[in-house]
């Protein structure tokens, strides 16, 4: 039972910090405005209460939201069952199909994660010192390339998949002209994998967005290097923030 209040309380908490400001919403709509169009097909990995999603709606695109946390799939599932143009995925992306555990968060669901060198990293990190990840649960996984064989290439994926981001791009092998990935600067090395896979991949043009911000850190696109060491340079306190890649 006090389980159950505490997940209900993390997920109120999440629905009013991702739906309940305008603010929010508008930055979403400016930033997704040069990535996405009508008719596009948009992956949305983490999709966690599903502002993304809806953000991504709005612009017209059709969306895969990708969520593994059971009581996060109900919300996904309230908000847009109704919507033929979104489709939810029960399931974790990795570099490979098969099962993953989630080490869930019930206070903060938004910071729940497959990596236990993210939970490792966030142990006594100044503002990290409240987080805890009090259960596990076994979860489907799948990759990238799955998902495009069973929906199709987008033209824009997000990730945000809470220190995993690095393993969902070894799960890509196909040409997608877009794409952004959260990191933290608790793991500044995940973020310089993550940077490199894109490398990899063919991606050549950089920017960087800081926290729930919204806007462009730089106002041109950069290179890998450029994006490495603005990375490598961040205070602490700077916490998070998205990489977008384009070719």
């Amino acid at each position: 039972m006090f389980g159950r209040l505490r997940a209900l309380t993390g997920i109120l908490g999440s629905l009013r910090t991702y739906h309940g400001r305008r603010t929010h919403r508008a930055g979403l709509d400016r930033l997704y405005a040069d990535f996405v169009a009508p008719g596009d097909l948009v992956f949305d990995i983490g999709a966690h209460v599903g502002d993304r999603t809806a953000a991504f709606r709005r612009r017209g695109a059709r969306v895969v939201a990708v969520e593994p946390q059971p009581h996060l799939v109900t919300v996904l599932d309230v908000l847009f069952r109704r919507d033929p143009g979104v489709t939810i995925e029960p399931v974790v992306v990795g570099r490979s199909e098969g099962t993953a555990e989630l080490l869930i968060n019930r206070d903060n669901p938004t910071v729940s994660t497959v990596s236990e060198q993210f939970v490792a990293a966030a142990a006594g990190a100044p503002g990290w010192a409240e987080e805890c990840w009090t259960e596990r649960l076994t979860v489907p996984m799948t990759t990238l390339d799955a998902l495009i064989a069973r929906h199709g290439v987008p033209a824009f994926i997000k990730i945000d998949v809470e220190g995993f981001e690095a393993e969902a791009l070894l799960g890509l092998s196909h040409e997608v002209a877009a794409l952004s990935f959260e990191f933290t600067t608790i793991q500044r090395d995940v973020a310089l994998a993550a940077l490199d896979r894109c490398v990899a991949l063919g991606y050549d043009k950089f920017e960087a967005s800081l926290g729930e911000s919204h806007r462009f850190e730089h106002g041109a696109w950069r290179s890998a290097e450029e994006i490495r060491s603005w990375i490598l340079g961040l205070p602490h306190a700077a916490n998070s923030g998205d990489v977008y890649a384009i070719r």
